[in-house]
């Protein structure tokens, strides 16, 4: 039977890592997510997991160990944000090639410089080419629920590949909300028993992780590695249903919020949708046909999903939360924009970068950008297709 609790993001990880008790978490501390082993350490010293923690020296020793754990046969995790992130940078993509389906708990956190320890997505987004599976947040109900179900994904026979569960640092790292958890032979019986087929101390199957891939190999490993990617999708959409069942929440790739006659929408990902839902809400009883996609899933991306639910809108915003330096597009912007050019789609789209270094996003302020697509629409064409919003120009 489901209990209800107030937890911060933090919290609501820890406890999930409770009920899954992992193998492994090695991990180094780093704001915003420095709670996530804390608090797990301490499960570890009171014997209420039996997992084995490692502390290490840096977070790229954190992600080596993770690595060396879960080709050993170990379900592994560690938790990290931010530069943090960047440390590991060599590491992610070995983890992703040699197919390691290791959980990181992400709390999204804006890179140096200048130094800033708030939110924003930089840190993740340019992880995005790494070959990791990437599942977002809005809240810590989704964070907690996000991380239940990381396993069955990562692990299915079809995928073995590393899974990202993000969270905004901070706004919902830190923040304490109400949430419904699940009772922990619950989560132990719908996770189960890692079980994989090879690993390093087998020793009917002797097996090298990591060698060295010449020209004639190294592509068609890629190739298996993107397959397995594009596998993810479905997996994620089998493992959610089977969850939803469980608990009576059930997640799809994205969420539409009143999109069914939408006219105007905004693609966005976190914890800016709460926000956008409301001003949703506010323009509705206005009479504007407003809606909202929430992205869960970035990697690998629904793209034919998302230009189906853009479909009959007249304008569309794609929020960035990091700065991608080409004049261009953000990651959001071009997957979408890629999404709606392909479906040979006549919808306007304008992309906005917002939010960074963890600047406030208001209701007045995603009002404004659905003014701002009411006007594009009339005006038939984007006069500034890349955006900032709320920065002092």
């Amino acid at each position: 039977m489901a209990r209800k609790d107030r937890l911060s993001g933090n919290e609501a990880v820890a406890e999930a890592l409770r009920q899954i008790n992992p193998d492994v978490m090695a991990a180094f501390p780093i704001t915003p997510s420095t709670e996530i082993p804390q608090y797990f350490s301490k499960l570890v010293a009171n014997g209420q997991v039996d997992s084995e923690f490692i502390p290490v020296e840096s977070e790229h020793s954190a992600m080596s160990a993770v690595i060396g754990a879960e080709a050993a046969g170990a379900r592994s995790v560690t938790a990290t944000s931010s530069a943090g992130m960047a440390l590991m940078w060599e590491e992610l993509y070995l983890a992703a090639s040699n197919r390691l389906p290791c959980v990181l708990t992400l709390v999204n956190r804006a890179l140096s410089g200048p130094i800033n320890i708030n939110c924003d997505h930089s840190d993740s987004m340019g992880a995005r080419d790494s070959g990791w599976i990437q599942i977002y947040a809005e809240n810590n109900q989704e964070v907690y629920d996000n991380l239940c179900m990381a396993y069955r994904i990562a692990e299915h026979k079809d995928v073995m590949l590393p899974v990202m569960i993000c969270q905004d640092g901070f706004i919902t790292s830190h923040a304490v909300e109400n949430i419904t958890l699940n009772e922990d032979e619950e989560v132990k019986n719908f996770v189960g028993e890692y079980e994989p087929e090879n690993y390093l101390l087998n020793p009917e199957c002797p097996m090298a992780v990591g060698p060295y891939s010449v020209t004639n190999y190294y592509f068609e490993a890629k190739r298996a590695q993107a397959e397995a990617l594009k596998n993810a999708k479905q997996v994620t959409l089998d493992v959610s249903k089977e969850y939803g069942k469980l608990t009576g929440r059930e997640y799809g790739l994205f969420e539409e919020y009143k999109m069914d006659d939408a006219e105007y929408a905004v693609v966005i990902i976190g914890s800016a949708a709460g926000t956008t839902k409301d001003a949703v809400d506010a323009l509705r009883e206005k009479g504007v046909k407003a809606g909202l996609i929430k992205i869960r899933l970035f990697r690998p991306f629904p793209e034919e999903e998302i230009a189906e639910a853009l479909k009959g809108v007249k304008a569309v915003a794609l929020m960035d939360r990091t700065e991608s330096y080409n004049n261009s597009c953000g990651p959001i912007g071009a997957e979408v924009t890629t999404a709606l050019y392909r479906a040979k789609s006549d919808t306007l789209a304008v992309n906005y970068v917002y939010g960074l270094g963890g600047r406030d996003v208001k209701v007045s302020d995603m009002i404004h950008i659905y003014n701002e697509l009411e006007k594009i629409a009339q005006a038939g064409k984007v006069e500034e297709p890349y955006r900032y919003m709320g920065v002092r120009e």
